[in-house]
Order: C-alpha cells, then sequence, then structure tokens
C-alpha cells in the first residue's frame, strides 16, 4: 500500500487526538473549560476521559500516517474509532467504572455549554470516528493504483533484449497446403452444420 493512503487521515486524527487531550488543560486560560477551571488541574477523570483517548487517536494517527502495510494502518484506524468512541460514551461510564467526573461545562448560557460539550466530548468523539471510518475504508480497498505500486516494488526490473542490424529475422512461409486464411470459429462453426446436413 502507498504510504500516502492514509496520510490525511493520520494527519486529521493527530490533530484531533492533541486536541482532546491537551484541551482540558489549557482551555480555562481562554475562559472554556469545565469545571475546575484551572489551567493544567490533574485529575483522575481527565486522565481516562480525555487524555487517554486523545493519546490513543495520536497513536492511531501515527500508525495511519507512517504506515505503508494494510495491517498496520487498518490498526491506526480502529485505535482512531476507540478513541472516538470513548470520547463520546466515557462520561457516560465514569461513574459505573468509578472513573470520577470532569465536572460541569463552566457557562453562561446553554449555547457555550452545547459548544464545550461538542468540543471536548461527543462532538469531538464523532469527528475521531468519522476520520478513522473513513480512513478504514480507504486503506482497506485494494486498488489498481495499489497493485501497481506493489508491482513496481516488488519485481526486478527486467532487462529488455537489444536487437542490433547483424540480427538475422527469420520469417515464416506458409506451407503448401495452407491458403493463407485464418480459419476461425465460424468456419468451424459452418463445417460443423455442414458436415450435420
Amino acid at each position: 500500500m502507498q504510504r500516502s493512503r492514509g496520510a490525511m487521515s493520520g494527519l486529521v486524527l493527530i490533530l484531533l487526538g492533541a486536541w482532546g487531550a491537551i484541551i482540558p488543560f489549557i482551555g480555562p486560560l481562554f475562559d472554556f473549560a469545565f469545571s475546575p477551571d484551572r489551567a493544567w488541574a490533574w485529575s483522575e477523570a481527565r486522565g481516562w476521559l480525555q487524555v487517554l483517548p486523545g493519546v490513543v487517536a495520536v497513536v492511531g494517527g501515527l500508525l495511519l500516517l507512517a504506515s505503508s502495510n494494510r495491517a498496520t494502518a487498518m490498526l491506526g484506524g480502529w485505535l482512531g474509532v476507540l478513541a472516538g468512541a470513548w470520547f463520546v460514551v466515557g462520561r457516560a461510564c465514569a461513574e459505573l467504572l468509578g472513573i470520577g467526573d470532569v465536572g460541569a461545562p463552566v457557562a453562561a448560557t446553554e449555547t457555550k455549554a452545547l459548544a464545550l460539550e461538542l468540543s471536548y466530548f461527543s462532538g469531538l468523539g464523532a469527528l475521531i470516528v468519522f476520520v478513522s471510518a473513513a480512513a478504514l475504508g480507504r486503506v482497506s480497498v485494494r486498488s489498481v493504483r495499489d497493485v501497481e505500486y506493489v508491482d513496481a516494488a516488488v519485481a526486478p526490473a527486467q532487462p529488455q533484449p537489444v536487437f542490433s542490424d547483424s540480427d538475422a529475422v527469420t520469417e515464416i512461409q506458409p506451407t503448401a497446403g495452407d491458403t493463407g486464411r485464418h480459419r476461425g470459429w465460424r468456419d468451424a462453426l459452418s463445417r460443423r452444420r455442414t458436415a450435420a446436413h
């Protein structure tokens, strides 16, 4: 597989994963955060629900970006799908798993609260799943360009014969019984019909 097959998807996954892992720590600097709205404040919930899936998405993006092996690229795509799904469902599972809570959106309006939810969790996760699924579809299909790329990379260069002016050319002459006419399947069919009657 050509390395460029998953490169764009890999780059987008790296950027989205980095956003998901870093935004809880730098968001408070821009008044765009969940509580506690202190920059660089670590919590177990942030580690499990934001940093972990962000790092997994970055690893998946790196695999897609750098791999020319179809299996490795597909592993990167599946890591991205899992990371995105965890961004979407992680908060719902947090209490059940005893991970903790990332807090409430620090927002004065419903619009800002919605923007925080989409940017930090569900919207980000859905976008990561979409990009990863598109990458999986792209790398799982074997195109004509892939076959040509593999043939060019694997097959050794075949030396071409070199002819000189002194090489003799042999011409095949028709035999005495050959009328010079090419007999195809129509002639054979008409002979069978004639023989049958």
